[in-house]
């Protein structure tokens, strides 16, 4: 059975990589009915934090990549680490080295000045010395010295690494605890991973990984290195290109149905389908649709993508995600139109939710153009059409059918046509000059409101 994992540090927060990574692996447990493991990697005590790994929880949670198993936290895993540790080093496949920070440092800066890649030497790899006092040794993996170590990645294709090339890397700090290439190790192979798929940074890590498989007798899962994402300028992700968390994603208005959508195209695709749903993902994913060139981040075609989901998402989900947004704006909902009604109205024209909640605001509450607009369209040559347009909005039939002809009877009794009528009307009334249908608008606004507004400008 396929078993897959994503295996997030929690020093921060969940990025754009590390969705793509938990998506694609999701996907792929999914497709083959296989299990998805979440697993915390908290080694790094000093940098790891509580609200990092809730803000990983919370960034899945939003997606929808729910996790089959988990999460597992590796600092509650640490005697296990110790016993293999201990089982290598009595099999002769580890032992502790007792260089210091400065001997180490003085080591590399030395092979750099022969123009050398810097490297541990394997000074304690067989050393017979005393180890010095006052030195708390490191355990180091006895890396083989020949041969190669060959794997076929199942995006890249066949890999070779020379193991000459590979040092004898430290698998257990000073402190007892694990590094990573050797926590990894040890997880993947008690949770029974099949298949690791990862970003393309771990392709150094895999050889060494191999490796420290071989020397613990564990079978070798499939590997798979995902592309690296680059800005739309070919630069690394920042964020500036828009490398920020998952959920500020949220936070600036978008579905999460369009950042998975628009995340799995990154670096995958399934024919010329740009939109899709998380389910035809699933029925479609395989690794060799992968590409084995960067991805680009493009922030302009997930705003296009979030325009369609806003167009195609049930109103009232929207409209429960609307209605906070405008109350944070000083709109008293319960006193206006039904939000819904509102959604329907403006969904098509615009991309993000704020956006959304900022052209609904005149709905629920007054709001008075700048000057210069009252100024350009407030004119005296309109001020009577408008005070026509006041008292016959008095006593009409509140519909927009029937606020259409009304209108457009009032324009033709000045001589103007709908357009020299609507914009000074929309001003007036919802204080800015851009709208949808504005009989549609005056319709969900209500009489009452479109009264006293309309009241108001003219007073001005």
């Amino acid at each position: 059975m396929v078993r897959t994992r994503f295996a997030p540090s929690p020093t921060g927060y969940l990025h754009i990589g590390g969705a793509r990574t938990a998506l694609f692996n999701w996907a792929f447990a999914k497709r083959h009915g296989g299990t998805f493991v979440l697993r915390i990697e908290d080694t790094d005590v000093e940098r790891s934090t509580e609200a990092s790994v809730q803000a990983i929880l919370d960034g899945m949670s939003w997606m929808g990549l729910d996790w089959d198993e988990g999460p597992f936290y590796q600092m509650h895993r640490l005697p296990r680490y110790q016993a293999v540790a201990e089982q290598l080093l009595r099999d002769g496949h580890a032992y502790w080295c007792y260089a210091s920070k400065e001997e180490l440092d003085q080591m590399r800066e030395a092979q750099r000045a022969r123009g050398e890649k810097p490297r541990y030497d394997g000074r304690w790899r067989d050393s017979t010395a005393t180890p010095p006092a006052g030195i708390k040794p490191v355990l180091r993996f006895r890396n083989p010295l020949d041969g190669e170590v060959v794997w076929n990645d199942l995006v890249k294709g066949e890999i070779r690494f020379a193991n000459q090339e590979l040092d004898d890397l430290v698998i257990m700090r000073a402190d007892g605890v694990p590094t990573y290439n050797f926590g990894v190790v040890i997880d993947d192979f008690d949770m029974q991973i099949t298949h690791v798929i990862r970003g393309d940074d771990h392709v150094n890590n895999t050889p060494r990984q191999i490796n420290l498989y071989a020397a613990i007798g564990a079978p070798l899962p499939q590997f798979g290195h995902l592309p690296m994402i680059l800005g739309n300028d070919g630069e690394r992700l920042s964020k500036r290109h828009g490398a920020v968390s998952v959920m500020q994603y949220r936070d600036e208005g978008y579905l999460p149905e369009a950042l998975l959508n628009y995340l799995a195209r990154l670096g995958w695709g399934h024919g010329d389908a740009e939109i899709f749903s998380a389910a035809q993902m699933v029925g479609w994913f395989a690794l060799d649709h992968v590409s084995r060139s960067p991805a680009r981040f493009d922030g302009d075609k997930l705003q296009w993508l979030n325009q369609h989901y806003l167009k195609e998402a049930p109103l009232d989900a929207l409209a429960a995600l609307l209605q906070p947004l405008l109350e944070a704006r000083g709109c008293a909902v319960v006193n206006g139109p039904a939000v819904t009604a509102v959604v329907e109205l403006l969904r098509a024209r615009v991309h993000l939710l704020p956006e959304m909640a900022d052209a609904a605001v005149y709905f629920y509450r007054p709001v008075v153009a700048g000057e210069d607009v009252r100024a350009q369209h407030l004119t005296a040559a309109v001020r009577p059409v408008l005070a026509d347009l006041l008292a016959a909005f008095a006593d009409c039939v509140w519909e927009r059918a029937a606020l259409s002809v009304l209108i457009k009877e009032v324009a033709a009794r000045h001589g103007l046509k709908m357009g020299q009528v609507g914009v000074p009307l929309r001003v007036a009334v919802c204080g800015e000059p851009q709208t949808p249908s504005i009989d549609a608008v005056l319709e969900l606004i209500g009489r009452e409101a479109v009264l006293a507004r309309l009241a108001f400008s003219l007073a001005d």
